[in-house]
């Protein structure tokens, strides 16, 4: 099938949401911090499980174009976890590259971010396709695995066992603090779920198909979103839950929006469909926009500003910053077009996938 412009569009959205995240976090002064910052940040949370839920729907299509080229099931698998080790070696090539502009310790060349957990849960992904043998039974799989992973979290967190792990491992399954926001447990469950919606969407062999799962993928989102929600007000099934870090009521939630999003970004892209868009264009860039922007936003370039300025000069500063962004992303896709002599060469993107996605 072609280009899906509408997962495109999808990480495009996920691209504005991490700047702001970025920007508004780093930027705005503490004092600033009112209930209008926290409902921003409330919003900022969406970013990492866009990145995530989209990267394992393209894991998912970029193993159906494979077998559709005739390859057998174990070399789609070994180019799958090559491509999640990939991702994972680039998180700590990104951190080489923080310290050489910025410095720092060794500890910060050990943090964990999102690149980590997306290698190491792109390779989780690899292993549970090739267990499986056809495309329910991968269905399954991945979706017991995405609810064992968020259940699972609460009692991760409050075990006693990781006391005696080293603190570079621990950081990957809970939080340590100063190492790691992103830890296997629960953001794992948002690739396998995406895996599993990406297998729904590869089975799909016409427009009306597509669009007739997008749909169905939308209001599942919706029955598990409401579920979530109203799940949220019963009593905890774990005693060390927290609804904003390790409730599984909350990924619940995030998981809906993100599946009742599918069939809206399927209509916008329809209705401009053959027409130039910013979204996309930020979206098939987004690995790139990544790259670039924390060490701008973090780094010593932005030091003066660092946690100076009032909420709503921060907010015109994501504003104008994301503009100099997409200028610069627009301007590398022309560049690298012209380098290359192709007028269709489609420019990185956030995801393991290939032109299936």
């Amino acid at each position: 099938m072609n280009r899906r412009g509408y997962i495109d569009w999808l990480r495009g959205v996920a691209v504005l949401i991490m700047i702001e995240a970025h920007t508004l976090d780093a930027w705005t002064r503490v004092a600033d911090r009112s209930s209008a910052y926290r409902w921003a940040m409330v919003l900022a949370g969406y970013g990492a499980p866009f990145f995530l839920f989209l990267a394992g729907i393209g894991l998912a299509l970029g193993a159906g174009s494979r077998q559709r080229k005739g390859l057998p099931d174990h070399e789609i698998a070994s180019a799958s976890l090559r491509r999640g080790a990939q991702i994972f070696a680039f998180a700590f090539l990104f951190r080489a590259q923080a310290w050489l502009i910025s410095g720092g310790t060794l500890r910060n060349f050990l943090k964990v971010d999102i690149l980590n957990i997306m290698g190491l849960s792109l390779m989780a992904g690899a292993v549970i396709w090739a267990w499986g043998r056809s495309r329910p039974v991968r269905i399954v799989a991945l979706l017991a695995a995405a609810v064992v992973c968020t259940m699972a979290t609460p009692l991760v967190r409050s075990s006693e066992l990781l006391n005696a792990w080293p603190e570079a491992v621990v950081s990957y399954v809970r939080p340590v603090p100063g190492r790691t926001t992103f830890t296997l447990f629960p953001w794992a469950g948002f690739l396998l779920a995406g895996a599993a919606a990406g297998l729904w969407l590869d089975g799909v062999r016409s427009s009306l198909g597509e669009r007739s799962a997008c749909l169905s993928l939308g209001a599942l989102g919706l029955v598990i979103g409401v579920a979530g929600y109203g799940a949220s007000y019963l009593p905890s099934l774990c005693a060390h839950s927290e609804f904003w870090t390790s409730s599984p009521t909350y990924f619940f939630v995030r998981l809906g929006i993100l599946l009742l999003l599918m069939p809206i970004a399927y209509g916008w892209s329809a209705v401009w469909r053959d027409r130039w868009s910013p979204l996309q264009e930020f979206g098939r860039s987004s690995l790139f926009v990544y790259w670039i922007h924390v060490e701008l936003v973090y780094g010593g370039i932005s030091r003066g500003i660092h946690k100076a300025l009032s909420f709503e000069t921060a907010l015109a500063g994501f504003v104008l910053f994301t503009v100099f962004m997409f200028l610069l992303t627009v301007a590398k896709n022309r560049i690298t077009q012209w380098w290359k002599g192709d007028r269709d060469v489609q420019p990185t993107e956030f995801s393991p996938a290939g032109r299936g996605a």
